[in-house]
């Protein structure tokens, strides 16, 4: 478990920007990846200043939200799938965005990932948003979603990079949750009902060590 040191430091990125990027970042991006790294990362960073409301009042608007949620989905759908064990060499990585725009590959959790702060950065209310493990019946294996509440207990929509589509919940029998969670809380599928903090979750932990040391590069 991380020193409650550690997990308040991380805990900050809930008010830091993470589309804001230093020279010392993107000069360590570039000699890593390459300048189409930093030109995928200003496309993202774009994506997101072009959308951001301009008042509070269109920034609660559910039709915002959903035209969000939309193009959102369709920008992180366009990275190229790659498993973990062939992009980072080891079994189970849960990738920045940064780290995922910036080497051009991922798979469902760094989809969800970038996902969810994107909407996040747009001013999507994070109790709407839930990162949610799944059972993919049709592929007999893990996979992870991002879901979208409008309304505290309502049919979410889900994100996903094997459906195309946003559609709700109750349409994709395809998918038995496990489990989720966002910045605050982590909830059980069975009752929905929270259980505990993110912070108990060790990749989740080490993604926002990841982003932090991002941060201040």
């Amino acid at each position: 478990m991380a020193s409650i040191a550690a997990v308040f430091a991380v805990s900050a990125l809930s008010w830091a920007s993470v589309i804001e990027f230093s020279p010392g970042l993107l000069r360590h991006l570039n000699t890593r990846w390459g300048q189409a790294a930093t030109e995928r990362l200003q496309d993202w960073r774009k994506l997101v200043l072009r959308q951001r409301p301009v008042d509070s009042a269109s920034a609660r608007s559910p039709e915002l939200e959903r035209q969000w949620i939309a193009q959102g989905n369709e920008h992180w759908n366009r990275v190229p799938y790659v498993e973990d064990r062939e992009h980072w060499g080891i079994d189970d990585y849960w990738a920045t965005p940064v780290e995922t725009l910036s080497s051009d590959g991922g798979d469902c959790e760094d989809y969800s990932i970038g996902k969810y702060f994107t909407l996040k950065e747009l001013g999507v209310p994070i109790e709407k948003l839930r990162i949610t493990y799944v059972r993919a019946r049709g592929w007999n294996q893990p996979h992870m979603v991002l879901a979208y509440y409008p309304e505290p207990g309502a049919d979410p929509l889900i994100l996903d990079n094997l459906e195309t589509r946003v559609l709700p919940a109750s349409r994709r029998g395809d998918l038995e949750p496990v489990y989720s969670f966002n910045d605050e809380d982590l909830y059980t599928a069975r009752a929905n009902s929270r259980v505990g903090s993110p912070s108990q979750i060790r990749l989740w932990r080490d993604l926002l060590q990841k982003m932090e040391k991002e941060r201040r590069m």
